[in-house]
């Protein structure tokens, strides 16, 4: 390995790339001591309004390793992630949201395992500061259940992992390339480093959670909680939810229970009055053409089933 590349999503980011972005340089200066890997910093901005864009110059007139990636309107999280791959030069690339402060230390338990050619991705041990408490996050678990797939936090006691986050993760650029990256679909976020994770396994691909290897995650501060309403949030939710099923279920089974219980969601959301449920799916709808179009694409790379997916986290 000879240089990675860190890829930092930013939208109107002005304050946390002032608080956050030298600690990276720090964390990245005394990775460049150590080892004999050159390392790049390439922040895409998606159409901020605020004044990013004069923080990140300033900041490039002492760190010439930085890429500053302009995005001329807002596009969303995948769409932005992406930009700023096509910009990187990297073997691995690091990706770190705004509101993530890498701990001392943190990139050598991630980059020790991608000495196994198999492995895509390897996820971070998050410290997410929740309502002033601090909860530990970065291993996910996840099964399919009732024709859905229910995601929820694992302990972080075990290497296993369904994902790995796309806020604060390694990942193989060569996959990354292979498998297409971020599905655009999902913007303007959510579920985006589900699918990736998901779909590298269905490829043949690991990925891992490595405890050793720590961020600060200061949710609250995020894009996500501070620009979007809480009904905005969970319609999306709700589409993603379903985008990512119809893109990735090819276990006959469990697509024909996913069919047939639709009605049930839909009697459900009815009789709580979940109308973010109905315009969640209802947009996943619209999206049928394009959602089955990348189906038959992706679905080329898939040598396992979603219960052999399933099985490895259990």
């Amino acid at each position: 390995m000879n240089k990675i590349s860190f890829i930092i999503p930013s939208y109107n980011g002005e304050a946390l790339l002032k608080k956050n972005l030298p600690k990276v340089f720090e964390v990245i200066s005394d990775f460049k001591e150590k080892n004999k890997i050159e390392v790049e910093i390439v922040v895409a901005d998606d159409g901020s309004k605020d004044k990013s864009l004069e923080v990140l110059e300033a900041f490039k007139e002492n760190f010439k390793e930085l890429i500053i990636v302009k995005n001329t309107i807002n596009k969303g999280f995948s769409s932005n992630v992406n930009s700023a791959v096509a910009k990187s030069s990297g073997e691995i690339l690091i990706l770190i949201n705004t509101d993530v402060i890498p701990q001392k230390g943190f990139l050598e338990p991630l980059l020790k395992h991608f000495k196994d050619e198999k492995v895509f991705a390897v996820g971070c041990l998050e410290k997410s500061v929740e309502n002033g408490e601090i909860i530990l996050r970065g291993r996910g678990l996840g099964e399919w259940k009732r024709g859905l797939l229910i995601h929820r936090r694992g302990e972080v006691d075990k290497k296993n992992t369904l994902w790995v986050s796309g806020g604060s993760g390694a990942f193989r650029k060569s996959i990354w390339d292979k498998i297409g990256g971020l599905n655009t679909l999902y913007d303007p976020f959510y579920w985006e480093d589900i699918d990736l994770s998901y779909k590298a396994q269905k490829a043949g691909y690991s990925v891992l959670f490595e405890p050793e290897s720590m961020v600060m995650h200061e949710h609250e501060k995020g894009t996500i909680k501070s620009g979007f309403s809480k009904f905005k949030v969970k319609k999306t939710a709700f589409r993603n939810q379903f985008t990512f099923v119809w893109l990735n279920l090819t276990d006959k089974d469990i697509l024909i229970k996913h069919i047939l219980l639709i009605p049930y969601y839909k009697i459900k959301a009815l009789i709580s009055l979940d109308f973010a449920f109905f315009m969640g799916l209802s947009d996943a709808w619209i999206r049928i053409p394009k959602i089955l179009a990348e189906r038959k694409k992706i679905q080329k790379i898939f040598v396992k089933k979603d219960k052999e997916v399933i099985k490895w986290i259990q």
